[in-house]
């Protein structure tokens, strides 16, 4: 079996990674009675502490975020970094975090635009600036809000073209060289489109290849759905579930010590991403990520059924706009047939 990578922490922060109890981190804050909250706030603040600035986020993203202590571990790694590197940025410029001048949120996002980043990836990093002020707030350090009315520039061109799908042919490809697991992995992005978080939490009573179909118990917003099993993917999950599923000769690569019966070795997207990038490698097709595959089962079953609402349910989607600007399209061609007659 190839040994995985070691887990390595956020890239930029000295910050320790999610580990799981979101409660437990936050606990250096939410214990403080108000006013030594306050005062640690002020100081961070003040000093430009990274490190306090982060922790005092993902303690108020643990208490009055949406999803609170059960926020997902991708966003808290999101938002550590992003707060992270605003007050990098706010060091850097000799910005007053507690006082902010009325155009320096803007100058932010300038910034980051002239930077190169793309104008969703700088929303993303203004959302993360923003629930640090949140935070800041909640600690009675500041009354400022100066992200309230930044302006981010819309990108005008859809996902699905700035990131388009794998091809029939590079997944072909991929699932000839890739490992068993690996592969396995492909098939979960690629047929049943699942998020890659949700294939990694899957759990062998999940998988009813029999009925062909997949218990995602936790997607995104913590929504359960029922996701169908192609042909291929049924069959590919007997094969899995006869090596590495309970009583299987490799059982033991397939679980991990969190107390349950997972499907996947891989403790994290981090070490998954090391193992699925060997077999494109080996293939000599670029890897892009994980959601290009979900987009190729998007793009696939529509071309199929015609139907978005159909796709936005099988890919997990709240609103079928998600699935038709990023993540299906049809062929150029695709009303030949129905002028032809015109």
């Amino acid at each position: 079996m190839t040994s995985s990578p070691p887990e390595s922490p956020i890239p930029g922060t000295t910050l320790a990674r999610y580990g799981g109890d979101l409660l437990a981190q936050t606990r250096q804050w939410t214990g403080l009675h108000d006013e030594e909250l306050r005062r640690r706030a002020v100081q961070a603040a003040g000093e430009k502490d990274v490190d306090a600035l982060v922790a005092l986020t993902t303690a108020y993203l643990a208490h009055h975020g949406a999803s609170g202590v059960l926020t997902s571990s991708r966003t808290v790694d999101a938002y550590a970094l992003g707060a992270q590197q605003f007050v990098t940025y706010a060091a850097a410029q000799a910005v007053n975090l507690l006082r902010p001048g009325r155009h320096d949120a803007q100058n932010y996002v300038g910034h980051m635009l002239a930077a190169g980043r793309k104008p969703a990836g700088v929303q993303l990093k203004v959302a993360a600036a923003a629930c640090l002020y949140r935070a800041l707030r909640w600690a009675g350090a500041t009354e400022a809000d100066p992200f309230r009315d930044v302006k981010v520039p819309r990108d005008l061109t859809p996902g699905i073209v700035k990131r388009p799908p794998y091809s029939e042919d590079e997944i072909a490809d991929v699932l000839e060289k890739a490992d068993i697991q690996a592969k396995f992995l492909l098939f979960l992005t690629a047929h049943a489109g699942l998020r890659i978080s949700e294939a990694l939490a899957l759990e062998w009573a999940d998988l009813d290849e029999a009925g062909r179909r997949i218990h995602v118990r936790s997607g995104k917003g913590r929504k359960g759905r029922v996701v169908s099993m192609s042909t291929s993917l049924a069959r590919a999950t007997r094969h899995y579930r006869g090596l590495y599923g309970p009583g299987g000769p490799e059982h033991g690569g397939g679980r991990r010590t969190t107390g349950r019966d997972a499907v996947f070795r891989y403790a994290s997207v981090m070490t998954a991403r090391y193992h699925i990038e060997k077999a494109f490698k080996a293939a000599g097709v670029s890897f892009r990520g994980f959601h290009p595959g979900r987009k190729y089962a998007g793009t696939r079953l529509l071309q199929q059924v015609r139907d978005f609402g159909r796709v936005a349910a099988h890919l997990g989607h709240a609103s079928v706009d998600t699935t038709r600007r990023g993540y299906a399209q049809l062929a150029a061609d695709d009303l030949k047939d129905a002028l032809s007659g015109w």
